[in-house]
C-alpha cells in the first residue's frame, strides 16, 4: 500500500495511505511526536481515518475546476483510473508550506519567470504555457482560471511565488473585478495579500501570504473548512455565524480578528460577493501553533455582475440574503462580539470605503473602455448597496437598465 510521508517544518511526523478497498483514508502519528499537522488533528497513537475523502488539512490543497480537469486528463494518461489520492500524491511532494510531503512520485524542479514578462504578455497562450509548466505544483482549490509560479522579480532582487488568476468567456474581466473589489477591502482597513495587475489587466497576481517574510520559512494556514472538519464539498453548506464562532474561538487577539471578519463580511455584502464560501475564510499561525490570527481576506469578486440573481455564499440569520444595515449590524452584536458602537462604526467605516471605490471604479472605467460592461455593472450594484437596505436579489429596475451602457 502506498503512502504519504507527512512533515512538519521538515520533520516527518506521520503517514498518509489509502485503503482502496474500503474507500478510506488514514493518518498515523509517528511515536511522541510533538508537532501536530493540525489545530483540528492533534497527536494520538491511534489512527485517524476518513471515509471517501482526505482528511480536511490535505483536502484544502486540492484543486478544483479548471486546474482540476488540467490534472486529471494528464494524469489519467498516465495512470489510467483517478482518485483524490493519485492526484494528491502528484502534487504533495511540490508543496511548499509548513506541511511538507513525501510521496512515491519524484518533486519536480520548477522554472522560474521573469515578472516584467508576466506583466507585459497576460495573453491566454501565455497562461496556459504557465499552467503547463507548474501543473505538478498547483495545490491550489478554486472554480477560476489560476496557477502557482515563481516569479523572479529584478527590482527586489528576490524569487517570488505568486498565484495568477486570469478569467475565460464566462466570467470576462474577473481579474479586474477582483483588483477593484480587495482595493475596496483595503479601503475598509482590511489586511489583503499584495496584488499587482498585468499591462493589459489581463492577469491578476497575488502574493502568498503565508510566507514569513522575516525568515523565509511558513507560516501554518488553514481554512475554516478544515476547521469545521469539512471537505471541499461542503464549502458551501455554512453559515456567517459558524465562520464567526470557529474563528473567535481559535484566534488569540480576538478583537483584532473579529474586526477584521466583521468587516469582511459587511464588505461582502456591499460589494456583493456571492462567492464567500467556506473555503474562503481562514487563520494563520506560527511554526509552534501560537499566535493564531485571521488570515488577510482573498479570492473576493462581485458574482453579481455575472449572475444579478446570485445570493450569498452562506447563510445569516438562517436565509440567504443581501442584508442591509440592521441586520449586519446585529451580526456584529451577537456573533462577532462587539459593542454596538463598534458595529456602527466598523459599518459606517465600509460604507465610505465603498463610496470611495465607486468614484475610483467610475473613474477607470471613463478611461478604459474594454471594462465598460463590467464596469458599469459593478458601479450600479455598489451604488444599490449605499442605500442600506436588504434585498432578496438584484433589483430587476437595475439590471434592466444594462443593455443600455
Amino acid at each position: 500500500m502506498d503512502n504519504i510521508k507527512v512533515k512538519v517544518n521538515d520533520q516527518e511526523v506521520g503517514s498518509l495511505f489509502y485503503e482502496e478497498d474500503r474507500d478510506v483514508y488514514s493518518f498515523n502519528y509517528a511515536d511522541n511526536v510533538d508537532k501536530p499537522i493540525s489545530l483540528t488533528m492533534p497527536y494520538r497513537p491511534s489512527t485517524y481515518h476518513r471515509a471517501k475523502y482526505l482528511h480536511p488539512i490535505f483536502d484544502m490543497n486540492m484543486p478544483e475546476g479548471y486546474l482540476f480537469e488540467m490534472l486529471k486528463n494528464h494524469l489519467s494518461k498516465q495512470y489510467g483510473m483517478v482518485n483524490d489520492f493519485s492526484v494528491f500524491s502528484y502534487l504533495c511532494n511540490n508543496i511548499e508550506s509548513h506541511l511538507t510531503y513525501e510521496s512515491n512520485i519524484e518533486s519536480q524542479r520548477f522554472a522560474e519567470f521573469d515578472l516584467e514578462d508576466i506583466l507585459h504578455n497576460d495573453d491566454e497562450d501565455s497562461f496556459v504555457k504557465l499552467v503547463r509548466a507548474y501543473l505538478g505544483k498547483n495545490a491550489i482549490s478554486g472554480m477560476q482560471p489560476k496557477t502557482l509560479a515563481l516569479i523572479n522579480d529584478k527590482d527586489s532582487l528576490s524569487t517570488i511565488e505568486y498565484i495568477i488568476k486570469t478569467w475565460g468567456g464566462e466570467y470576462p474581466e474577473l481579474a479586474l473585478n477582483e483588483y477593484f473589489c480587495l482595493q475596496a477591502l483595503q479601503a475598509a482597513g482590511v489586511d489583503i495579500p499584495n496584488v499587482r495587475l498585468s499591462d493589459n489587466n489581463k492577469f491578476l497576481l497575488v502574493e502568498r501570504f503565508n510566507i514569513d517574510q522575516s525568515t523565509g520559512g511558513y507560516y501554518g494556514f488553514e481554512e475554516v473548512l478544515t476547521l469545521l472538519g469539512k471537505d471541499r464539498q461542503e464549502k458551501y453548506n455554512g453559515s456567517y455565524e459558524q465562520v464567526a464562532k470557529i474563528i473567535y474561538d481559535v484566534v488569540g487577539n480576538k478583537n483584532k480578528s473579529m474586526e477584521a471578519l466583521y468587516k469582511t463580511i459587511v464588505m461582502s455584502y456591499l460589494l456583493k460577493n456571492g462567492d464567500a464560501h467556506l473555503k474562503n475564510f481562514g487563520v494563520l499561525y506560527d511554526e509552534d501553533m501560537t499566535n493564531i490570527r485571521i488570515s488577510p481576506s482573498y479570492d473576493v469578486v462581485n458574482t453579481c455582475v455575472y449572475f444579478y440573481k446570485d445570493k450569498p455564499a452562506l447563510t445569516l440569520f438562517g436565509k440567504k440574503i443581501w442584508f442591509g444595515r440592521k441586520e449586519l449590524i446585529k451580526f456584529g452584536l451577537q456573533s462577532c462580539f462587539l459593542s454596538e458602537s463598534k458595529a456602527s462604526q466598523f459599518y459606517d467605516e465600509c460604507i465610505g470605503a465603498l463610496e470611495s471605490s465607486i468614484v475610483k471604479l467610475k473613474a477607470y472605467v471613463a478611461k478604459n473602455k474594454a471594462f465598460e460592461d463590467i464596469g458599469f455593472k459593478m458601479v450600479d450594484i455598489w451604488e444599490l448597496s449605499l442605500d442600506q437596505a436588504s434585498y432578496k436579489e438584484v433589483p430587476v429596475e437595475i439590471t434592466r437598465n444594462w443593455s443600455k451602457h
